[in-house]
């Protein structure tokens, strides 16, 4: 092929030759969000923030299903919360914004400063997570075994000062879901742990269409003052895994601080254990470099702000009523159709542009289906059916009358095939390692200077030594994910994962494999 002849894409650079600012132009192209005024802040826009929005109405549904409610709390955390569990504030320590005054007056030169006279007695901290906060509200509501189990969730945002940021993967203020539960026993905290693992593994497969591997993480990457941290991981399609959601067993470690203790039923006092859990905007991340191309975003059905959009074809002022008026039946139809348990959500572009400039909009926002209908179509009683998961010139004819059987079944369809593609890129990038040469090899790009997309999930062996992560974190970069609880679909079984070894670094014993991966 010539070079003139090279194929076209709607994004560039292409994900091959710079796979970060590939991410950035399909964030941009897809209008999902930009960066704000405030350093290292973003602006949602509303595309981004109705896929937000979905993320969220569906999670809501799941913790509510599983017995938890919705409450808030507040921003500002006193300083001295923070400090009451050691671990804790050691691990969020660099990442506080502090509020320290109350007023703003003038200045001397001109402008705006802090009021002298204004200063708080007691410095507060915008809210990084809200352990402490919580656990000072839990303190006082339970009083006896039998205000327990409590069950509480926030959706909110929170501030963690990051220096380098990258829209939706890392930024200083984020929006967030923090759930938090008091329980009576270990026993019980541990299994609403595993449980909340559970919800968040549901729905990275079932609705992101991104297959994860869950497992506890290793100490050194343990949420600072848990007991255990667990986690979602995913390979993007540049094979780095995203840690895309956590679930912590807490233990009494906050209780203890907080002052959570309840009466039992024989009339002693214990403290209370709990837990934390929680995802972020940062799933929106994920499910773009899961499952975006070289022409922009790609949306799972199941989370799209719109599933179909209309792109009505105008030909002059004579056929366009007639155009119109076919169109708003033809929505009405499918709004009146459900999939997957939910009203087929519909948009009409009426907007008076081009319309190539129109497909190739809704091609790089991700939309799964476009409908076009222009004079013949309504002629022909018809209209012309285009998938977001084929190539663009890849158009179908429908019939009207398919239509409400048809387009549910396309959507599941999309639905289905995105989360096979992506299970199956990640088996053909996960490989058995038992070799160190094997496995610096599969971490070191061909290219130092610009370096090509390499790597993947490595299952190797562990001794359980933090030297070795250490080392290997420091050497190559590559950081253990995650100590399997599962087999891994189309890789490995449980069986396989869990045999026992030798250390790929010391040559120690090993109980299992671990996933050995570089990572957001």
């Amino acid at each position: 092929m010539a070079k003139n002849d090279a194929p076209k894409t709607a994004i560039t650079p292409t994900r091959a030759e710079d796979y970060a600012e590939w991410y950035q132009q399909v964030v941009r192209a897809a209008d999902l969000a930009e960066n704000s005024p405030v350093r290292g802040c973003m602006v949602i826009k509303p595309w981004g923030y109705a896929l937000w929005e979905n993320i969220q109405r569906e999670l809501d549904r799941m913790f509510k299903a599983t017995g938890h409610k919705n409450a808030y709390f507040p921003l500002f955390i006193p300083k001295s919360f923070l400090e009451k569990e050691a671990e804790h504030v050691e691990g969020f320590a660099k990442e506080c914004a502090i509020v320290t005054h109350h007023r703003l007056v003038a200045g001397p030169e001109g402008g705006l400063v802090p009021d002298p006279e204004a200063k708080l007695e007691e410095p507060l901290i915008v809210r990084p997570t809200s352990e402490t906060i919580i656990g000072a509200a839990f303190a006082s509501w339970v009083q006896s075994y039998r205000d327990l189990p409590l069950l509480i969730n926030q959706w909110a945002n929170v501030v963690r000062w990051e220096l380098r940021t990258r829209l939706f993967l890392r930024t200083a203020e984020f929006l967030w879901q923090e759930g938090h539960t008091a329980h009576a026993t270990e026993e019980e905290a541990r299994a609403e742990t595993m449980q909340m693992l559970d919800v968040y593994g549901t729905f990275a497969e079932e609705f992101m269409a991104m297959p994860v591997i869950k497992g506890p993480k290793t100490a050194s990457e343990r949420f600072p003052g848990a007991v255990d941290t667990y986690a979602i991981e995913a390979m993007m399609q540049d094979r780095k895994a995203l840690q895309a959601g956590t679930s912590h067993f807490l233990g009494q470690n906050f209780a203890k601080a907080s002052g959570i203790k309840f009466q039992t039923a024989k009339e002693t006092e214990e403290y209370a254990w709990t837990t934390s859990w929680g995802v972020s905007t940062r799933l929106i991340g994920g499910l773009l470099m899961t499952h975006a191309d070289d022409d922009g975003l790609i949306l799972p059905p199941r989370l799209a702000p719109a599933h179909v959009v209309i792109l009505p074809v105008l030909r002059g002022d004579d056929t366009k009523a007639k155009v119109m008026e076919y169109v708003d039946a033809v929505a009405a139809e499918l709004r009146n159709t459900s999939y997957a348990g939910r009203p087929i959500e519909v948009e009409v572009d009426k907007r008076d542009i081009r319309g190539g400039d129109k497909q190739w909009e809704w091609i790089k926002k991700g939309a799964p289906i476009r409908i076009e209908i222009g004079p013949r179509d309504v002629d022909g009683n018809v209209v012309m059916v285009a998938r977001r998961d084929r190539g663009t010139k890849d158009k179908a004819t429908l019939g009207r009358a398919e239509l409400v059987t048809k387009i549910p079944e396309i959507l599941a369809d999309i639905q289905n095939g995105l989360l096979a593609k992506a299970k199956q890129h990640r088996a053909a990038n996960t490989k058995r390692i038992d070799d160190m040469k094997e496995f610096e090899k599969f971490f070191t790009a061909k290219n130092e200077d610009k370096p090509e997309i390499h790597g993947g999930f490595a299952l190797a062996h562990w001794s359980g030594e933090p030297e070795v992560e250490a080392h290997l974190k420091d050497k190559f970069k590559v950081t253990i994910r995650c100590i399997p609880l599962a087999g891994i679909d189309g890789v490995a079984d449980a069986k396989d994962l869990q045999e026992e070894g030798r250390c790929i670094v010391s040559g120690k014993p090993s109980r299992q494999r671990v996933v050995f991966a570089k990572s957001y």
